[in-house]
């Protein structure tokens, strides 16, 4: 019932995806989530990582992963580049019709010389000994992550790329010595995104946000789990 728009940022979109009521308790009523873990490694090689590819934004060459994929392109020059990348402020998208705030942080973004189209590009970090890929079912975050920057970019009178990348970062566990270094292999996937999506989920939102009844129970949602359970006991 504000007259000014509704701060919404790209993870509490995710949020009400996975799960309707949990957003609904915190969005509506205040009840949040506990707070997960930081990933305070995965920060850090997503700092190297902007240094890095910072460095080659710098003298508009393409990073060696941009040759490495055959595109020609190079990192993406901006003034509004640290705004966009900072994560309370981000891409923004004040969409009219909903009077909803829209804004999430990016990693990077490359501008392909050919189209002129931006690409967007997401850090990840992980360390496992199984292949690295985008096919596991928790993986689709990652999916619509990438698929919202591009909503939001878009939004913003950019051409956009369907295909970003994913800069994955697989930490090598089996050497004989630490020696105070972690070794990385690299991997760049590949993922051409829809949108498509979106505009209606944002409407779903709106409609759940501005109902009095609280959402069901989500059986696939382990907090609604905890929740259902202890309100048995």
């Amino acid at each position: 019932e504000k007259n000014d728009f509704y701060k919404l940022s790209r993870s509490k979109v995710d949020f009400f995806l996975n799960c309707s009521r949990c957003f609904y308790m915190d969005r509506r009523l205040g009840i949040s989530q506990p707070p997960g873990f930081p990933f305070n490694l995965n920060s850090a090689v997503d700092n190297l990582l902007k240094n890095e590819f910072d460095y080659y934004r710098s003298i508009q060459k393409p990073h060696p992963y941009i040759e490495k994929l055959g595109l020609n392109a190079v990192p993406f020059q901006h003034e509004n580049l640290d705004k966009w990348r900072h994560n309370f402020s981000g891409v923004t998208y004040q969409h009219e019709d909903l009077d909803l705030h829209l804004f999430g942080a990016i990693d990077d973004l490359w501008i392909n010389l050919n189209t002129e189209e931006l690409i967007v590009v997401d850090y990840k970090a992980t360390s496992k000994g199984s292949e690295i890929n985008l096919d596991a079912d928790w993986q689709i975050g990652y999916k619509r992550q990438m698929e919202f920057y591009q909503y939001l970019l878009r939004n913003n009178g950019f051409q956009v790329s369907d295909t970003g990348y994913f800069v994955y970062c697989n930490g090598i566990r089996e050497k004989e010595r630490f020696d105070e270094k972690l070794d990385f292999e690299i991997y760049l996937l590949d993922y051409t995104g829809n949108d498509n999506w979106i505009e209606n989920t944002l409407t779903d939102l709106v409609q759940t946000l501005n109902q009095d009844d609280i959402p069901d129970f989500n059986e696939n949602c382990k907090f609604c789990e905890y929740q259902k359970k202890t309100k048995n006991v």
